[in-house]
C-alpha cells in the first residue's frame, strides 16, 4: 500500500507491492503468496483515510447526519458532509482488515500470528493531525493474538509508538538492545491493569508550515509547549484545503465561529498550554495561567524539560519555513526566506 519510509528502509523488504485507490487491494494477494515454510512480517499500509475523500467510496455511504462532530470544529452541513466521507474510507479499510484476518484464519495461521493495527496520526481535520493534542495524538492501537491474548480486553495504561518495536523483539523471543528508547508493553497483554507508563512525549515539527511543539501527557493532565506561538495552529496543508477549513474560515470572516474553534486560525497563542484531560478531554481550557494549577504546571515542565535534555531535543535555528498557503493551501510558488526563529 502506501510507502511512507523514505528510500533507505526499502532494502530491508523483499517485497514492496503498491495499490490504490484504497492501498489495500494486493494485501491478502501478498499474504497467499508468502513463503509458507518460514516466519513474516508483513507491513500493510493503506491510502484511507488519506484526503481527499471521494463520494461512493463504499456501496451503503454514510450519511451526513452519522457524523458526531467535536466540539472543536463547526456543527454545519459541509462539515458533517467532510466527516461522512470520511467515514466511509473508515469503513472501506476496516473491511480490508477482515479480509486479512479472514485469510490469517482460512491459513491455519492466526493463533500464530500478532496482528497490530495502529494509526500515526489523527484525522486529516482541524485541530486533529499535525497537533499534539489528544485528537493529534490518541491513535486507535488494536492488538489481536488469538489463544495467547484474550479478545475483548481493554487497557487504559499510557502507550508510545515507541514502544512498538522492544515489544515485538520480546514477543518473538528476541532480546531488547539497551539503547532501545521504548519499553517492551507486553505484560499489558496477561495484565491490562498493570501500571505502565506515567507519561508519554509527543512532538510536531515542520509538515507543511513552519511549526515546534512539544508535550507531555499524563493520566490526567496535557502539557504543551509551543516555540513559535507567533504562528497560528495551521492544519496540514490537505486539510487546510478541505470543505470543513474553508467553511470555518467563511464562519470566522462573518463573525461566527465561537473561540474554542478558532485556535488554527488566530495568532498570537499561548507559548504554553496545559489541560486536565479528564474533565476537559477535548483540551479546550487551557489552565496555564491558572493559579491553582501552578504546581501542576510547574511539574510538567520538569517532566519535559527532562525529556528534552534526554532525547538531545532542541528549537532549530532556522527552521524550515512554510511551503503551503495558509489560507487555500495551494504550494508556494516561490519559498519564502529562511529566518532565525524567534
Amino acid at each position: 500500500g502506501k510507502w511512507h519510509l523514505g528510500p533507505a528502509p526499502r532494502k530491508h523488504f523483499d517485497r514492496i507491492v503498491g495499490g490504490r485507490p484504497s492501498g489495500c487491494e494486493n494485501w491478502v494477494a501478498v499474504l497467499r503468496q508468502r513463503p509458507k515454510d518460514r516466519p513474516f512480517f508483513l507491513w500493510l499500509a493503506s491510502l484511507d483515510a488519506h484526503r481527499p475523500y471521494r463520494a461512493n467510496t463504499i456501496a451503503k455511504p454514510h450519511s451526513p447526519s452519522d457524523a458526531v462532530v467535536p466540539p472543536f470544529l463547526p456543527d454545519v452541513p459541509e462539515v458533517r458532509a467532510d466527516l461522512a466521507r470520511y467515514y466511509d474510507e473508515i469503513s472501506r479499510l476496516d473491511g480490508y482488515v477482515g479480509d486479512v484476518l479472514a485469510e490469517l484464519d482460512r491459513q491455519g495461521v492466526a493463533d500464530n500470528t500478532v496482528v497490530l493495527f495502529l494509526s500515526d496520526n489523527g484525522r486529516p481535520f482541524p485541530r486533529c493531525k499535525t497537533t499534539v493534542y489528544d485528537s493529534g495524538v490518541r491513535t486507535p492501537f488494536l492488538l489481536r493474538w488469538p489463544g495467547r491474548v484474550r479478545s475483548g480486553l481493554h487497557c487504559s495504561s499510557l502507550v508510545s509508538v515507541v514502544d512498538i518495536a522492544p515489544t515485538v523483539l520480546e514477543l518473538a523471543g528476541v532480546p531488547v538492545p539497551a539503547g532501545m528508547q521504548g519499553r517492551s508493553f507486553a505484560r499489558l497483554l496477561r495484565d491490562p491493569g498493570a501500571t505502565f507508563r506515567q507519561y508519554v512525549f509527543a512532538e510536531h515539527n515542520w509538515h507543511d508550515y513552519q511549526a515546534h511543539e512539544r508535550a507531555v501527557r499524563s493520566q490526567k493532565y496535557l502539557y504543551i509547549r509551543n516555540a513559535f506561538p507567533h504562528l497560528p495552529a495551521t492544519p496540514p496543508a490537505d486539510a487546510v484545503r478541505s470543505p470543513t477549513f474553508q467553511a470555518m474560515l467563511r464562519l470566522h470572516a462573518a463573525g461566527r465561529l465561537p473561540p474554542e474553534q478558532r485556535g488554527c486560525l488566530v495568532a498570537p497563542r499561548p507559548a504554553e498550554e496545559l489541560y486536565d484531560v479528564e474533565q476537559d478531554p477535548y483540551s479546550l481550557h487551557n489552565l496555564a495561567s491558572d493559579a491553582s494549577h501552578r504546581d501542576v504546571l510547574d511539574r510538567m515542565r520538569r517532566i519535559l524539560d527532562r525529556w528534552i535534555r534526554e532525547t538531545g531535543d532542541k528549537v532549530p535555528e532556522h527552521p524550515t519555513p512554510d511551503r503551503f498557503d495558509r489560507r487555500t493551501g495551494e504550494r508556494l510558488t516561490t519559498r519564502p526566506d529562511r529566518r532565525p526563529s524567534d
